[in-house]
């Protein structure tokens, strides 16, 4: 078939999709950052790499969601599987005193099968070891938080950080593969099990 290489030296992975919504009870209004994190033997063929959303404010039925629908778009090239790509987010608000704070990390593995993929991204936020740096963080406006974000997707370090649960992500991935049979990666549906949506399973 014209325009098919029998012999490809890499494979492609596509995902596009939605940051749909978000549940924070204690919220009022939020905005998320994304980015994409991978290993480096992954180039970005086309795509963002990394996006801010706009601001939304909590829906006022029982639901009580904040929707973004924002889009996500990315192509990746690779020579292995090794270091596979995960989305990255982090939610931002403002406090009672209008500071804009840290509301949640999270981090999930892209996809490995093709398809439309629903995941839902539990969120946390690290906390102060002491209550005197509790108060501390609190009354300066200075909450903890992570210097980079992307450290949510690395193992090294977390059994150390003290983190609590707050909130969940919900995102919708359509992923498509290219040529990874071809050069020996068949991924079946079980072997997704393998990977716990939020945790860093270090594909």
């Amino acid at each position: 078939m014209t325009g098919v290489n029998p012999n490809p030296a890499v494979f492609l992975v596509m995902a596009n999709g939605q940051i749909k919504t978000a549940e924070f009870p204690d919220c009022d209004e939020l905005y998320c950052r994304f980015m994409f994190v991978h290993g480096q033997d992954w180039v970005v063929t086309s795509g963002l790499e990394e996006g801010i959303s706009q601001f939304t404010h909590k829906s006022h039925d029982e639901r009580q969601l904040f929707v973004w629908n924002f889009p996500l778009n990315v192509t990746y090239k690779s020579t292995n599987p090794y270091g596979w790509p995960q989305l990255v987010i982090s939610c931002y608000g403002p406090d009672a005193f209008g500071r804009e704070i840290v509301r949640g990390y999270g981090s999930v593995h892209i996809p490995i099968t093709p398809g439309k993929h629903e995941l839902d991204i539990p969120m946390y936020v690290p906390v102060s070891t002491s209550r005197f740096q509790k108060f501390t963080s609190w009354f300066m406006g200075r909450r903890p938080e992570f210097v980079d974000p992307k450290v949510v997707s690395q193992g090294e370090g977390r059994d150390v950080t003290r983190v609590r649960s707050q909130g969940h992500v919900k995102v919708c991935l359509n992923i498509v593969t290219r040529d990874m049979k071809k050069l020996g990666y068949d991924v079946t549906p079980s072997d997704v099990t393998s990977v716990p949506v939020g945790v860093n399973a270090g594909i």
